[in-house]
């Protein structure tokens, strides 16, 4: 997989290195080589980083009993139900480990941690969001994924290195990270609005909503 040093170098200027994880949305690692190379390399970032596999929590409603008890003799942890990624970072620089997950759970995470104080703990590996910008049409980014939009000036984005043999499994993936010096030269009009998102309009929601499990 791709090297986890490769997330360090672009965190290296951090003044607050993420002393947590948040995982979303691994998938059946049971069933899916993909997804065993996804937790593989977790691991592996989580040792790169020195952040316990105690201080880790995921969440995905497809686990299986026997893959939730494959991660508990891990020493990871598993969150108690389905956050739809509204997490925020109380006080603490944290890594959210997303590869593949859909908008939704981005934006939502965005707008659990829309001020810069919090956004500038943040770190986020997942779908590229320069990516995310070129395939959506503007109109569309801006009313279903608001918060995304807004922040596009303010994040930092670096590619992970590619690997012929794991192309399906990062392709898209970046490491995202809000310098405070960024946010700070946004319009201080962008802060104003905290609705939470609802998606009514939304026809492609890549998100298992609560209690649809």
């Amino acid at each position: 997989a791709p090297p986890a040093g490769a997330v360090r170098a672009p965190l290296s200027g951090r003044a607050e290195p993420p002393v947590r994880c948040v995982c979303y949305g691994l998938g059946r690692f049971g069933r899916c080589p993909n997804a065993r190379y996804q937790l593989a390399f977790l691991l592996l970032l989580l040792d790169e980083l020195r952040v316990p596999p105690a201080r880790c929590a995921l969440f995905d409603p497809a686990f299986s009993a026997r893959e939730a008890a494959v991660l508990r003799a891990l020493g990871l942890c598993l969150l108690p139900e389905n956050e739809e990624g509204k997490r925020g970072v109380e006080g603490s620089a944290t890594l959210f480990y997303m590869v593949h997950c859909g908008k939704a759970l981005y934006n939502n995470l965005l707008w659990s941690n829309w001020s810069p104080a919090a956004l500038s703990k943040l770190v986020i590996i997942g779908n590229s969001f320069r990516g995310i910008e070129e395939r959506l049409l503007s109109r569309i980014l801006k009313r279903d994924y608001s918060y995304i939009a807004k922040v596009l000036k303010g994040v930092e984005e670096v590619a992970l290195p590619s690997h012929p043999r794991y192309l399906d499994t990062f392709n898209d993936t970046s490491v995202h990270w809000f310098p405070l010096d960024k946010l700070d030269e946004l319009s201080p009009d962008i802060w104003d609005c905290v609705e939470e998102p609802m998606y009514q309009d939304c026809e492609d929601l890549e998100i298992i909503r609560k209690g649809e499990e």
